[in-house]
C-alpha cells in the first residue's frame, strides 16, 4: 500500500509535523501563498494523481485560514487525488450550531457544507463543539476527543482530593466522563450569559471546600468563563485550581484575565497554534498529534478507528 500523503495548511504546520513524525512520512509539498491582493494561491508540487491524501488545517480566525482549506480541498480534488481528507484539529465556527434566534445563521452548517463542496470526501475533527455538528456533514466523519491526552496529564500530577468542575451546563457530559475516568466527584457552574461574551456566574452545584479542582472545556477564547468560576470556587473553599481545555484559542486579553485569577494553570493542545513562549507560564501545552497520526494511519489502512472515540 503506498503510504499516505500529508500536507498542512499555514495554520496547522508544526502540528502536521509532529503528525508525519508518529507516521514516518515526510509533510507534503505545497506552497500555499498570496497574490499581491491577499487572495489565496495553493500549488501541489508533487504528483497526487490516486494517492490517498489528508490536509490538516485549523479552521480558526482569521478566516483565510478556512479559505486555505478549501482552496487546497479543491486543487487536490482537480490533481486526481484518490480520496482527500479534511483534517480539522479544531473547527472554527461551530458556535452557530443553530438557529435560536430570528435572521440567524446556522454557520457551522455552512461551513460544512462548503468543506464537502470543495471536495473533501471525508472529514476527521477533534471535540466539536457540540455532538450536533457531526450530522451537517454529507461526508463520513470522525469525531475524536483529546480526553486521553488530558486524563494522561492530571493522572500523572497526582491531584488528591479532586473534583471535577463544568464550567457551564453544556459541559456537563464531558465533565462526568472526565469524572469518571479520574475517579473524582462531580461539581457543576450554575451560570447565566446576559450577552454575546459575558459571563455572570451564579452558584456552585456540589462540594468543592477543601478540594483540588479540574475544570474541563472543549474552547477558551475569552476565558471569562473559566475565570469567574474559579473566582466563585474559590469563594466557596476550593484549593487549588486547574483548566483542561481541548482548543487553546485566547483572544487577546485573555491571558492576562487568567493571570489575575485563582487558577493555576491552564492545560490546552496544539489543536489551535500558538508561538512557543508567547502563552506564558500558566498555560500548558500538550500534543494531539499521536491521537490524530494514529486516526489518519487507520483511515489509510480502512481500519477501525471505535477504540479512540473514548
Amino acid at each position: 500500500m503506498d503510504p499516505c500523503r500529508v500536507f498542512a495548511g499555514t495554520a496547522s504546520e508544526p502540528l502536521t509535523k509532529a503528525i508525519c513524525e508518529r507516521l514516518k512520512v515526510p509533510v507534503g509539498d505545497v506552497i500555499v501563498s498570496r497574490f499581491e491582493d491577499g487572495e489565496v494561491s495553493v500549488r501541489f508540487n508533487e504528483n497526487i494523481r490516486g494517492s490517498d491524501v489528508f490536509i490538516v488545517q485549523s479552521t480558526n480566525a482569521p478566516a483565510d485560514h478556512l479559505m486555505e482549506l478549501l482552496v487546497m480541498l479543491d486543487a487536490a480534488k482537480r490533481a486526481s487525488a484518490r480520496r482527500v481528507t479534511a483534517v480539522l484539529p479544531y473547527f472554527g465556527y461551530a458556535r452557530q450550531d443553530r438557529k435560536d434566534q430570528p435572521r440567524a445563521p446556522i454557520t457551522a452548517k455552512l461551513v460544512a457544507n462548503l468543506i464537502t463542496v470543495a471536495g473533501a470526501d471525508r472529514a476527521l475533527t477533534m471535540d466539536l463543539h457540540s455532538a450536533q455538528i457531526q450530522g451537517f456533514f454529507d461526508i463520513p466523519l470522525d469525531h475524536l476527543y483529546a480526553a486521553p491526552v488530558l486524563i494522561e496529564h492530571f493522572t500523572r500530577i497526582n491531584l488528591p482530593n479532586l473534583v471535577v468542575v463544568a464550567p457551564d451546563i453544556g459541559s456537563v457530559k464531558m465533565a462526568r466522563a472526565y469524572a469518571k475516568r479520574l475517579g473524582a466527584d462531580l461539581a457543576l457552574v450554575d451560570k447565566r450569559r446576559p450577552k454575546a461574551d459575558s459571563v455572570e456566574v451564579m452558584n456552585i452545584i456540589g462540594d468543592v471546600e477543601g478540594k483540588n479542582a479540574v475544570m474541563f472545556d472543549d474552547v477558551v477564547t475569552t476565558a471569562r468563563t473559566l475565570c469567574q468560576a474559579a473566582v466563585a470556587m474559590k469563594a466557596q473553599g476550593a484549593k487549588d485550581i486547574y483548566a483542561g481545555v481541548t482548543h487553546g484559542v485566547l483572544c487577546p486579553g485573555s491571558l492576562e484575565r487568567v493571570a489575575k485569577s485563582p487558577i493555576k494553570q491552564i492545560v490546552v493542545t496544539d489543536t489551535v497554534h500558538h508561538e512557543a513562549g508567547s502563552l506564558g507560564g500558566q498555560v500548558t501545552v500538550l500534543s494531539v498529534a499521536g491521537l490524530l497520526g494514529e486516526a489518519v494511519q487507520r483511515i489509510h489502512e480502512e481500519r477501525s478507528l471505535s477504540s479512540l472515540f473514548v
